[in-house]
């Protein structure tokens, strides 16, 4: 931000966390999923440390109503889960 807007903040950085493997296997399921995928992770600057987040691909994925769209989604969380906890 400080680059392109000139504004001073705490750190953050978006990070790309993109599956290729698993964003082929959803846009397999439903084309159209591409514009949901959850492909970024960030690290936020907090009182005391670091905080990491990512968005649960189970919860951005409801919308479409498709249980195999829905089971990669399971297979996503479950693999973003352990990135966020090895950190």
């Amino acid at each position: 931000m400080k680059k392109k807007l000139d504004v001073e903040m705490p750190a953050y950085r978006i990070l790309g966390a993109c599956n290729p493997k698993m964003a082929h296997q959803a846009i397999g399921i439903e084309p159209r999923v591409g514009a949901m995928l959850p492909c970024n992770v960030i690290l936020r600057e907090v009182g005391g440390g670091v905080e990491v987040s990512a968005i649960d691909p189970v919860a951005s994925m409801q919308a479409i109503e498709n249980a195999e769209l829905t089971a990669v989604a399971g297979e996503v969380r479950d693999l973003l889960a352990k990135a966020v906890a090895a950190v």
